[in-house]
């Protein structure tokens, strides 16, 4: 993986010039990820440059807006470990941006890490083990269930707006999923997802998931391989050891871009020192 910057070639250039917008996706292509330096965007620009990238831009439930294509990053202030940004959801975005409009004194930097790297570095009997479908299971409360559907349903736009057959329409619409509705409006979800994936811009093979990242605001999933073959505690902790050894950080600067193909690097954060910093995401499909 190389530590790709893009910066501007002449004063003023916006992060959505045509030949800037090419050589991000060529990094892309290349490394998985590119960090933009030296543009000073505002939140417009950013959400203009989401906008460039990606085709249908996607939401987490969960977070704060920014403005109508993007959300604020709020996770607490511990150490967050690796994953695919909305790794565990139906709809996983191939593109992730973030935008950091006031960047951290100390602390709070940005990890990635290429999952070709950490997939060329498994052992032969652990590609055979994560190369097989996984099942993510958790619960969701209607709150947050009902606006991912509100945003990812093409008839509706509000999560007041959901009926019983936007849900069952939802469930047939993509077939690696299930869930059984509860009592209390929650739902318990399940999902097959591919631990070793090829990327959605590049092809290749790479360890990209969210089995290593956190659930910050959501209950923690239980994985599995087939009906009962429970994923330990400890392989996950073999595998963050091993993927540990392959990442490179982002020591953020005021107005810094970074994007990244979410279907083949992982990113992570290092604990918040400073909580003035601000960071905002914005991510989608091409």
């Amino acid at each position: 993986m190389s530590y790709n910057i893009i910066r501007p070639t002449v004063e003023g250039q916006p992060v959505t010039d045509a030949p800037v917008v090419e050589q991000i996706r060529s990094h892309l292509q290349e490394d998985g990820w590119t960090l933009l330096r030296g543009f000073r965007p505002d939140m417009a620009a950013f959400s203009a440059l989401t906008t460039a990238l990606c085709r249908k831009i996607t939401f987490d439930p969960a977070r704060e807006y920014g403005d109508a294509n993007t959300q604020k990053v709020d996770a607490g202030t511990g150490p967050i470990g690796l994953h695919t940004e909305n790794g565990n959801t139906p709809v996983c975005p191939d593109i992730v941006a973030f935008y950091s409009p006031v960047a951290a004194f100390e602390g709070s930097q940005t990890t990635v890490c290429d999952g070709r790297e950490v997939y060329g570095a498994m052992s032969d009997t652990q590609k055979a083990r994560w190369q097989r479908d996984m099942i993510v299971e958790r619960y969701l409360p209607e709150e947050l269930w009902k606006r991912y559907l509100a945003n990812e349903h093409p008839a509706i736009s509000r999560p007041d707006e959901v009926t019983p057959e936007h849900v069952e329409q939802f469930r047939s619409a993509i077939p690696n999923q299930d869930f059984d509705l509860l009592d209390d409006g929650g739902i318990n979800y399940r999902l097959t997802v591919a631990p070793v994936r090829g990327s959605a811009l590049s092809g290749g093979q790479g360890f990209a998931n969210a089995v290593l990242g956190p659930s910050h605001n959501y209950a923690p999933p239980r994985y599995r391989f087939g009906d009962t073959d429970l994923v330990s505690a400890d392989e996950i902790e073999e595998m963050r050891a091993l993927a540990e050894a392959c990442i490179h950080e982002i020591n953020w600067q005021d107005g810094d871009i970074a994007v990244l193909d979410n279907t083949r690097v992982m990113h992570g954060r290092r604990a918040i020192i400073d909580t003035n910093r601000l960071l905002f995401i914005g991510m989608g499909n091409v």
